[in-house]
């Protein structure tokens, strides 16, 4: 029998699911699927009717092609008006929500099926849908804005899992349903405001990358110390690495007026830095440099530049209140390239990753065992093993955490790392005063610490201070709109509105937890809680069951326990018992 050939071509693909099947199901099987043929007839009609063609379908779920943008959207439309009006017919707890999400792509056609990137990004868009709602990629409202009679809000960008680049989503206003989360417009902070892009690696040896990435972050460090100015964080900036964007137009994107792009290309010892400074709104540039120098004199550079780009945008300011570069520098310029591989290995938060992160610091470690920098780091990449049970026994992984961390703090207390992971460990251990102390600690260090005021903000809603922890996420929000760790962002913003009892507020932002990141049994349980709190019975089911795929079956009990030393904890699990999670 002849191989199948796998072919290439550029697609419109829908993916939609039923809200609340597996609680249907659980109820009523045979009718729960005789309903189920009814509706799917109605749907073959609408998709033949748009010349659409169902590649699968998935129990309570379906995935199908159109030939263009608008036809999928007109489709989904469609669809979604013909349930609302069968819905209509149905008791509220038998009624079948589609959500749906449609996204314009490259994919792999091997026989009747369609694979890859293309397909992945409509069922995760498709999961950032409320039960009724569509959500839009951004190249399929490019290709519909204006085309179809429709209003659409923009999302913002998003992190998806599996997905390499930010995906910037659509809802589609319909009146059926409504989208994950509410326009994010993202204006110009009251004080000025910069990213450092990620810089271009010139070398001939593509191995050289991590010294352009370790130049960019130590520079970003060096300016979020100071208090006058707004940076984005690394891990929003670093989602443009090696993307051929304009740089005004990245500015815009993030709300930032000023954006610094650089290269460096090494020779042997010899390396040469580059630097230019644009003002995004006005559009020019106010300086650029270039430095020729051997490699023991980069840390010199990077001083040097971050000094230049201070006293650029704010000299007055510089001039009163200075800066500190950067902690204290590890012995050789070999350690501090293994530390800088390792952080963009944990900031892509896979296990292969983190076990590698962790050998390039216990490298780094046996080098120059009084590098606080990489203590701290090899601590926080435990302890999110440990979270993510990449490490089985969770107070052994806590506990090594913890001592990493009280060791990076004895080498240098100056070290905003450092003193970010004591207070982390000191929280998940109940311990909230202190925890407290230590991140206020941090933050006073670097104030533009975007992961920093997500743990502070954790340690605020353990300790019952729901109003302040609510702020301080937000502003992590803010200072990294694309971070690697949205999924972790999200969900704690979505807890301290969740512990405030601003339940509506939350839900969006616990939605988009599991969007980001659907693997994850942890960050299912908060949005459960939410859905319990907000009598979205279907949703709650459907939630249930999904997580419950990823992680250990869900007991209220059990997050009751876990939960005991926390200040949300009771209304957390009193969300879980009206979602019908069992005892």
């Amino acid at each position: 029998m002849a191989q199948q050939r796998v072919q290439r071509r550029l697609a419109a693909i829908l993916a939609a699911d039923i809200a609340g099947y597996s609680r249907l199901m659980g109820r009523d099987e045979a009718g729960t699927a005789r309903q189920l043929r009814d509706h799917l007839a109605a749907v073959h009609a609408v998709i033949e009717r748009h010349e659409g063609r169902i590649v699968k379908t998935m129990g309570d779920g379906l995935l199908i092609e159109f030939p263009s943008a608008v036809a999928a959207v007109e489709g989904a439309i469609t669809l979604q008006r013909r349930m609302e009006r069968r819905n209509a017919r149905q008791p509220a707890d038998r009624r079948m929500l589609f959500r749906i999400g449609v996204n314009l792509g490259d994919v792999l056609v091997h026989g009747d099926d369609v694979l890859g990137d293309g397909v992945n990004v409509a069922a995760r868009l498709e999961s950032l849908a409320a039960s009724g709602g569509i959500c839009l990629s951004q190249a399929v409202y490019e290709q519909v804005k204006g085309k179809i009679d429709a209003r659409f809000r923009d999302l913002g960008s998003h992190r998806l899992k599996n997905i390499a680049e930010p995906v910037r989503a659509y809802a589609v206003e319909t009146g059926a349903g409504s989208s994950a989360l509410a326009s994010a417009a993202l204006p110009l902070p009251d004080e000025p405001s910069i990213v450092v892009l990620p810089f271009a690696n010139l070398s001939d040896d593509p191995e050289q990358a991590f010294l352009a990435d370790g130049i960019s972050e130590d520079i970003t460090t060096a300016l979020s110390r100071l208090r006058w100015l707004f940076v984005i964080a690394r891990n929003s900036a670093f989602a443009y690495k090696d993307r051929s964007v304009d740089v005004r137009a990245i500015a815009r994107e993030l709300g930032v007026r000023y954006a610094l792009e650089g290269s460096v290309r090494r020779a042997g010892e010899q390396v040469r830095i580059t630097a230019q400074l644009v003002d995004a709104e006005k559009g020019g540039h106010i300086w650029a440099e270039r430095y020729d120098r051997r490699m023991d004199d980069i840390f010199a550079v990077q001083d040097e530049i971050t000094g230049n780009i201070v006293a650029s945008i704010e000299p007055h300011l510089y001039a009163r209140e200075g800066y500190r570069a950067a902690s204290k520098p590890p012995e050789s310029v070999d350690v501090w390239g293994l530390v800088v591989r390792a952080i963009g290995l944990v900031n892509q938060f896979g296990r292969r990753e983190n076990e590698e992160a962790q050998r390039l610091l216990h490298r780094a470690l046996a080098i120059d065992p009084r590098y606080a920098r990489a203590h701290a780091i090899l601590s926080w990449a435990l302890w999110w093993a440990t979270l993510y049970h990449y490490i089985e026994d969770r107070d052994a992984g806590y506990g090594e955490s913890a001592r990493h961390a009280q060791e990076a703090v004895k080498l240098d207390a100056g070290e905003p790392w450092a003193r970010l992971m004591l207070g982390l460990n000191l929280s998940t251990s109940g311990q909230h005063e202190r925890a407290l102390a230590e991140h206020e600690a941090a933050l006073v260090l670097n104030p533009n610490f975007a992961l920093g005021r997500t743990t502070y903000g954790w340690a605020l809603l353990r300790a019952g201070r729901f109003d302040e922890a609510i702020a301080e996420t937000a502003k992590a929000l803010r200072m990294s709109p694309l971070d690697s760790f949205s999924g972790l962002y999200t969900t704690i913003h979505g807890l301290a509105l969740l512990g405030a009892r601003r339940f509506a507020e939350a839900l969006p932002h616990l939605r988009a937890s599991v969007a980001a990141d659907a693997e994850f049994a942890g960050h299912y349980n908060a949005l459960i809680s939410c859905c319990g709190h907000l009598g979205l019975a279907d949703e709650a089911a459907e939630f249930i069951a999904r997580r419950n795929r990823v992680g250990p079956p869900l007991r209220v009990s059990v997050l009751r326990h876990n939960l005991r030393h926390f200040a949300h904890g009771e209304v957390f699990a009193d969300g879980l018992a009206k979602a019908g999670v069992p005892e």
